[in-house]
């Protein structure tokens, strides 16, 4: 064995399709692209979406609804999820770090506390915004609810 006698495994080369280089390579006159219309000629390129003339999918479907700019989206956390938090880790203060270290939420995500279970923990929780029923939960528990 020595470099003058290497080559490719059987089948790991093909050879490439010659096109339009006349009658006798089989491959010439229409060059592969059947007889006329539109999309044998050169240029052609097909819309997205284009369904042959039907009413294309994008505007068969209706629009509808629409999103405010200044929408404020937040992560919604509950407070049976806090109860569980102050049980299984000992806590008093909830507050971002503590939540995204739990993987509740992300470091970028604005936090609302809901008003979903029963907190019997004094805590002092910290987030974006609370509804009035988890608020007054908080509070009548003994614990802070502050606004960031």
């Amino acid at each position: 064995m020595d470099l003058s006698n290497l080559k490719p495994a059987a089948g790991a080369t093909k050879t490439r399709k010659r096109i339009g280089r006349g009658t006798g390579s089989g491959k010439g006159g229409t060059s592969t692209k059947g007889h006329k219309g539109q999309k044998s000629r050169s240029g052609y390129s097909r819309k997205i979406g284009f369904e042959g003339g039907q009413m294309p999918l994008q505007r068969r479907v209706p629009k509808f609804g629409f999103k405010p700019l200044n929408r404020v989206e937040y992560k919604a956390i509950n407070l049976e999820t806090l109860q569980e938090l102050a049980d299984t880790l000992q806590l008093t203060r909830i507050n971002h770090e503590v939540l995204t270290g739990a993987g509740l939420i992300g470091p970028k995500h604005l936090v609302k506390i809901l008003g979903r279970g029963a907190l019997t923990a004094k805590l002092e929780v910290e987030a974006n915004a609370f509804s009035k029923s988890a608020e007054e939960a908080i509070t009548s528990a003994g614990g802070t609810a502050v606004k960031l």
